[in-house]
C-alpha cells in the first residue's frame, strides 16, 4: 500500500463542500484561489498538509490516503461487482478490512487476474481503449485452431456495433491461444471466437499491463509492491481519462470493465530491478485452477516471485 500524495486543485475543492469543480475552476482563474499564501493556477495540485484559500474561505488541509491495490487471481463463478447482492462477488470473496472494488470486470464464467483498489482515480486511464495499456489472456476452444481464424481474429471482427481493435495473438496449442487486447469490450474474446464457430472453454487474463499472475495461486490475492506501483503509475502518466479525446466510439465504451471516475496525473517515474511479492498476501477460498501449459514463454511483464502470503479462509 502507498499513500496519495496529491490531489488536483479543483477535485479539492469540491470534495471540501464549498462548490462545484466547474464553480472552483472559475475561482482559480479570477485569481481568488490561494496555496499556502501564493495564489494559485488552474491544473495545479494540493499535497498532503497543503493550506488552501477560497474567495477568503480556509479549507482544512487534506490528510494522507492509504491507497490499497491489490491484485487476485479470480476463480470461475465469482463475480467482479461490489454489489452486495449478488451472491459471490469479489469484494465478499477477497474479504478485504477496507472499502474496495474491482478495475474493470472479468466474466464469471473467466478465471484469472483483476486489479481491486480504493483509489477511483486510477480506473479510467487503466481502462481506456485509447491508452492502449495491454491486458493478456490464455483462451482454449473446443475446436482445432487455423490460420485464417487466428489471423482473422488479429486483424478485427465486428461486434456491438464496431470491429474490433487488431491485437496480437500466438497459438499455443492445437486448441489454445494467447492474445492481447487494448480493449474491453463486453465478452469480447468469447464473441470473437463465436463469430468463427468456436466456442471457449477456458478464458484466463494472465497480465495487466506490468503485473502478471505468476507466483499468485488461483483464489490468492497479495498488494503490489511499490515497484510495481512505481511502474505502473510512469504508464498512465500521460494516458487520457477521456474516450472522446482518444476517438474511441461511445459503443465502444459499453465494455467489461468498471465505472468510470477522473484521473489526476501522476509523477511518478519507474523504479528499476527485479521485485518481490509483498508480504501481505492472503488466501480466499480455494480452487482448482486447471491451468494450460504454455508452449511459449510468457511475456508477462511481472514480477517472477512466488507470494510468501498468508493463508486463510474466505
Amino acid at each position: 500500500m502507498s499513500r496519495e500524495d496529491s490531489i488536483r486543485l479543483n477535485k479539492f475543492i469540491s470534495e471540501s463542500g464549498l462548490c462545484s469543480r466547474r464553480e472552483a475552476d472559475r475561482f482559480i482563474e479570477q485569481g481568488l484561489v490561494y496555496i499556502n499564501g501564493k495564489k494559485a493556477s488552474i491544473g495545479e495540485q494540493v499535497k498532503v498538509g497543503d493550506r488552501v484559500r477560497v474567495n477568503g474561505h480556509e479549507l482544512e488541509p487534506r490528510e494522507g490516503e492509504e491507497i490499497v491495490f491489490i491484485a487476485v487471481n479470480k476463480p470461475v463463478g465469482i463475480t467482479s461487482t461490489t454489489e452486495e447482492g449478488v451472491r459471490d462477488n469479489i469484494v465478499q470473496f477477497v474479504n478485504y478490512s477496507k472499502r474496495i472494488f474491482p478495475i474493470g470486470r472479468l466474466d464469471k464464467d473467466s478465471q484469472g487476474l483483476i486489479f481491486l483498489t480504493n483509489n477511483g482515480d486510477m480506473v479510467n486511464k487503466i481502462l481506456r481503449a485509447g491508452n492502449k495499456h495491454e491486458k493478456e489472456y490464455i483462451v482454449t476452444v473446443n475446436k482445432p485452431l487455423t490460420d485464417a481464424i487466428l489471423q482473422g481474429m488479429a486483424n478485427g471482427v465486428p461486434m456491438l456495433g464496431v470491429t474490433t481493435k487488431k491485437c496480437k495473438i500466438i497459438q499455443e496449442s492445437a486448441t489454445v491461444f494467447r492474445i492481447v487486447l487494448v480493449q474491453g469490450l463486453n465478452r469480447q474474446i468469447r464473441r470473437m471466437c463465436e463469430h468463427f464457430g468456436l466456442d471457449v472453454i477456458k478464458l484466463e487474463r494472465i497480465r495487466i499491463m506490468n503485473i502478471s499472475l505468476k507466483g499468485l495461486p488461483i483464489g490468492d490475492w497479495r498488494d503490489l509492491t511499490p515497484d510495481e506501483m512505481r511502474v505502473l503509475y510512469s504508464m498512465i502518466e500521460d494516458s487520457s481519462s477521456d474516450d472522446r479525446k482518444k476517438g474511441v466510439s461511445v459503443t465502444q465504451k459499453k465494455s467489461d470493465d468498471s465505472k468510470p471516475n477522473n484521473q489526476q496525473k501522476k509523477n511518478i517515474k519507474p523504479g528499476s530491478g527485479k521485485s518481490e511479492y509483498s508480504s501481505h498476501s492472503r488466501s480466499s477460498k480455494k480452487s482448482n485452477s486447471g491451468g494450460n501449459k504454455i508452449a511459449r514463454g510468457r511475456d508477462s511483464g511481472g514480477p517472477n516471485r512466488k507470494s510468501k502470503g498468508r493463508r486463510g479462509g474466505r
